[in-house]
């Protein structure tokens, strides 16, 4: 494990250059970092909120911070994240994360896109941005995230996302907008395994796959190097039934687009069917994967993947109120992105209030020896 020091805000934000010329440098960069962590994890989402906090707290501030000349106005905030380089506070983010973080052999990383709703600004000529991040299913953290280009998607930015990790031994996953050759051979060369779903544009591949498992039914699965599992959820008035086939070996070698696919090993059907009181509704999907072919991994990571849309996107959604945020000025919706994910992995890695993210922001703002708890991966 790297020694606390490592952890630091000092240690791994200080090399952000500061936007501002010297002659309006009144107050240091880090503090003024450090007041907007504190502030959004306290529950502030605006520039006024966040001086607001600090104004409230400037005695305790100062027990931690210098703070030559107080505290900065909303507008200091507001211009120091809406031009400071938003690519430098990433690569901060991943120095920071990959010294805080431990990742475990077989732990599934969760990639996915999320567009934040009103960070658009019209009259700029600027339409919402979208975020791609890495979710450590495990351990419950935001590994990195990147923003995606104005004129491209999601296709572009995952390379970029990935080359920026730490992945070894990993199982990546990625919905079918990510199933792509450059991808899949991105994540082997990281020394991970994926887990794609697979999209019906992708050439034959995906008929390939289909045809495969319908052969392995006819044949009453006498020719195939294959695995089966299921799992059965009931709850909400429903139940959910999960049925997961997975063949690996000679037939996957010999599909003709294997050869297209670096580390393509095995590929897995899942019908996923929910009965609920009037109806009940089936859908089938195919996935293809550079793991041997276990029946109950592959199930597994399918399913952890969507950790990221309940414990990343719906959170931002619904205890920091993401979609709601007016943050729009320039580099401003993207870094405070950035900030939000500080500060949930934070408040994600308390473990002595048995609450949710919600709870834990109110008591930060209530309780200083809390807030002061959560800021330890950041001060020591």
């Amino acid at each position: 494990m790297p020694a606390p020091a490592d952890r630091s805000i000092t240690h791994h934000f200080a090399s952000l250059t500061d936007p501002r010329v010297d002659r309006t440098k009144e107050h240091q960069l880090l503090d003024i970092l450090a007041i907007a962590i504190c502030a959004i994890i306290c529950g502030a989402d605006s520039w006024t909120d966040i001086a607001f906090f600090g104004q409230h707290k400037q005695a305790w501030l100062q027990t931690f911070l210098d703070l030559p000349n107080g505290i900065p106005s909303h507008d200091t905030f507001g211009r120091v994240f809406a031009a400071l380089d938003p690519r430098q506070f990433e690569t901060c983010f991943l120095g920071w994360i990959h010294a805080l973080s431990d990742l475990l052999p077989g732990q599934v990383v969760a990639i996915d896109g999320k567009q934040l709703r009103r960070s658009h600004d019209w009259r700029a000529g600027r339409g919402a941005i979208h975020m791609v991040s890495a979710w450590a299913a495990a351990n419950q953290l935001v590994l990195g995230q990147v923003k995606v280009d104005d004129k491209s998607n999601e296709i572009t930015a995952i390379p970029e996302l990935l080359q920026a990790l730490a992945l070894d031994g990993c199982i990546v996953t990625i919905d079918a907008l990510g199933c792509q050759k450059e991808i899949a051979a991105a994540i082997v060369d990281k020394k991970a395994d994926y887990v794609l779903t697979l999209k019906e544009n992708q050439g034959t591949l995906y008929s390939d796959v289909a045809l495969l498992f319908a052969d392995l039914e006819q044949n009453g699965q006498r020719d195939y190097q294959w695995d089966s599992a299921e799992t059965i959820e009931k709850g909400h008035g429903r139940i959910d039934l999960r049925q997961c086939w997975t063949i690996g070996g000679a037939a996957v070698r010999a599909l003709p687009a294997a050869v297209d696919w670096k580390g393509l090993r095995s590929v897995m059907k899942v019908r996923d069917e929910r009965r609920l009181p009037d109806k009940t509704e089936v859908e089938i999907r195919y996935y293809i994967s550079s793991l041997t072919g276990e029946a109950e991994q592959l199930l597994w990571a399918k399913r952890t993947h969507w950790s990221i849309e309940n414990g990343l996107h719906w959170v931002l959604d619904i205890a920091f109120r993401e979609d709601e945020s007016r943050v729009r000025k320039d580099h401003s919706p993207h870094n405070f992105a950035i900030l939000r994910h500080i500060a949930l992995n934070l408040l994600k890695q308390d473990t002595t209030i048995k609450h949710g993210i919600k709870a834990k922001r109110l008591a930060a703002g209530w309780d200083e020896s809390y807030l002061l708890q959560l800021l330890s991966p950041l001060l020591n």
